[in-house]
């Protein structure tokens, strides 16, 4: 026994005197029994324990499955509105069925475990054997009997193989005749909103490719209420040509706005051409997805996964104004956290160039995640100050894609600096070159090496011999010009 004084001494020692007093008492009490070798009982005890562990899983997955009182229903999706398109005498068709109609279909619900249903048919009118590349759709496409093995929890065995032959009777062959067609179902991962169907056919030394991008509403998308066509129903957009488009972009304002067009937001640094669906396309090509509007369900999911650190792919992107109006339609290209994604709004504007569709928009990247009484959902997204890199990472991941035809910068945004920067409405920072970004979208898959530039930024008028000239462009009432 220690008296207090000692016990006081002990407890303010050092850690190596500790040390040193603790080997002294184990002297005292004679040497520690090495532990035992682990015999043969020891390890047969050992195993029958791990196969008891296993057994008791296996039954409490077993309590788990369910095994529906009545067969699952299984009946081919009907396939209303496809895209297609044609070449080279091929014409190929595509769809992506809602979650709806593919548990109609199946019997099951594919996006439960995370799958979604893409629709082909190919019409091969050429010459020769095409192969339909379906890793090209998807690399981590799904077979029929892995579908099966997904539900084994939920399907009778019976059931597993009846819906496994039907998933298998309906998928499209890989191999197509000359004069021959084929339609059926390949088995992809679920991207929510939709997705860019991409199907290669190869042939006898020739490789040909289709794209879609296809939209699966769900209610809540911005896509679902936009009429392209309507917006301008009771103004003619003029048809500008180059100097014309240079001088049209240049004048128009330098920012976004709030809803009363008093306060400026964030810069509008691009402009897009291309028809909706061509501009659907390209985006959904080069990895971005579409974007939910702000509902209450929506601002409640935005904020749970904000909470939670887990990824929106379609989080709402709140409201700024051009012309006006809101944004007419927004996409994103999120990471796996909800605080950091690429996003962009675009509104259609009142002109157009050469017959085509201009889009003038706002680019930039979020960083991070902020509260604000600002923002329907209480919270927003803090940008990266320095928007122009947004912008360029829009030109190359087009470019990457095939999808640039034509680009050029031109001025209209007026240039800020880092030691003085301008703010957007939920007071981000931000500096820039002050330059927009046009990109005309390529018709036809276009390399980077091909993409011309209108070099705009180095001359006093466009690269053709037009003369700028004034220019009478009608916007619609309550637009700021």
């Amino acid at each position: 026994m220690v008296d207090r004084a000692d016990e006081s001494a002990y407890r303010y020692r050092s850690d190596s005197e500790v040390s040193a007093l603790s080997r002294k008492a184990a002297g005292r009490l004679g040497s520690v029994a090495p532990k035992p070798t682990p015999g043969r009982g020891d390890w047969r005890r050992a195993c029958w324990r791990l196969a008891l562990i296993l057994l008791c899983a296996g039954a409490l997955a077993g309590c788990g499955a369910h095994t529906p009182e009545a067969a699952i229903t299984l009946s081919p999706p009907v396939i209303q509105a496809p895209k297609s398109s044609e070449k080279d005498g091929v014409r190929v068709a595509a769809s992506v069925l809602s979650d709806a109609q593919a548990q109609q279909s199946f019997g099951v619900d594919m996006a439960s475990r995370d799958l979604q249903v893409v629709w082909v048919r190919i019409e091969n009118g050429s010459p020769s054997r095409l192969w339909f590349l379906v890793a090209a759709l998807d690399a981590d496409y799904y077979t029929p009997n892995e579908i099966g093995f997904l539900f084994r929890n939920s399907l009778s065995q019976e059931d597993r193989a009846r819906l496994a032959t039907f998933l298998r009777d309906h998928s499209p062959s890989q191999a197509i005749e000359p004069g021959q067609s084929t339609e059926g179902i390949v088995l992809a991962k679920r991207t929510e909103g939709g997705r860019y169907v991409n199907i290669e056919l190869a042939g006898h030394d020739k490789l040909l490719h289709f794209g879609f991008a296809i939209p699966v509403a769900d209610g809540y998308f911005d896509f679902e209420g936009l009429a392209p066509t309507l917006i301008y129903e009771d103004l003619e957009r003029p048809d500008l040509g180059n100097s014309e488009l240079r001088s049209a972009l240049r004048d128009l304002p330098c920012c976004t706005s709030d809803s009363g067009g008093q306060r400026q937001g964030d810069p509008l640094n691009i402009a897009i051409v291309g028809s909706f669906d061509e501009l659907m396309t390209a985006l959904a090509r080069s990895g971005w997805s579409f974007t939910h509007r702000i509902t209450p369900s929506t601002i409640g999911r935005l904020v749970e996964a904000t909470l939670a650190g887990q990824a929106y792919r379609v989080a709402p992107v709140s409201s700024l104004y051009v012309f006006g109006r809101p944004q007419d339609i927004a996409l994103q290209r999120a990471r796996s956290l909800i605080s950091q994604r690429n996003h962009m709004r675009l509104w259609l504007a009142p002109f157009r160039y050469r017959g085509r569709s201009i889009w003038i928009g706002q680019i930039s990247r979020d960083i991070g995640v902020k509260a604000t009484v600002k923002s329907p959902s209480l919270t927003t997204h803090v940008i990266d100050p320095y928007v122009d890199e947004a912008r360029e990472y829009l030109l190359q991941s087009l470019l990457h894609y095939h999808g640039v035809e034509r680009f050029g910068f031109v001025a209209g945004v007026g240039n800020t600096t880092l030691e003085q920067p301008r703010t957007n409405l939920t007071g981000d920072p931000f500096y820039t070159d002050g330059l927009r970004l046009l990109v005309v979208l390529a018709q036809q898959p276009t390399p980077p090496h091909r993409a011309r530039n209108f070099h705009w930024q180095e001359l006093d008028v466009g690269e053709s011999n037009e003369q700028p000239q004034n220019i009478e462009i009608a916007f619609p009432d309550g637009a700021t010009q």
